[in-house]
């Protein structure tokens, strides 16, 4: 099944809104090996001038991947899951994220095509804060492989 084309551009509604904790921060960091103290040390974050620690740069996927669902379980985009593999990943930051953080992202799709017999899907998570202060930018690449 292609991917439908059509979906560009479409905007879907703002996620609930994620509680961004220091330990999931300290749990994250440790995940992926950052030793940065200001990602585990309060005191180290707020000598940077953060409120509270920081978020390694890659921690968005966490809140992203949750909002993603609302794309890949749109059935009429036509998305198969199990045919999904990654292709691509980036972040444009406005500023880091600490541990307080309420967050609520907002999914786009950017773009659509399919070549060679497999989809390819481009989306936009727009990630703010709860009052509207834009934090950071993600965009995904999926590949949704044909049918062999």
């Amino acid at each position: 099944m292609s991917l439908d084309p059509s979906f560009v551009g479409r905007t879907y509604p703002p996620t609930a809104p994620y509680q961004v904790g220091r330990e999931k921060i300290r749990e994250f960091a440790a995940a992926i090996g950052a030793t940065d103290p200001a990602h585990h040390d309060p005191a180290a974050a707020r000598a940077l001038g953060h409120p509270d620690v920081v978020a390694p740069p890659t921690f968005p996927v966490i809140v992203t991947m949750a909002a993603s669902q609302q794309i890949v379980e749109d059935p009429a985009l036509g998305v198969d899951y199990s045919r999904v593999v990654h292709g691509d990943q980036r972040f444009a930051y406005t500023r880091p994220v600490v541990a307080g953080d309420e967050l609520v992202c907002v999914n786009t799709i950017e773009e659509v095509t399919n070549r060679g017999g497999h989809g390819f899907l481009t989306t936009r998570t727009d990630v703010s804060t709860v009052a509207g202060e834009p934090v950071v930018a993600v965009w995904s690449k999926i590949v949704v492989r044909g049918e062999a």
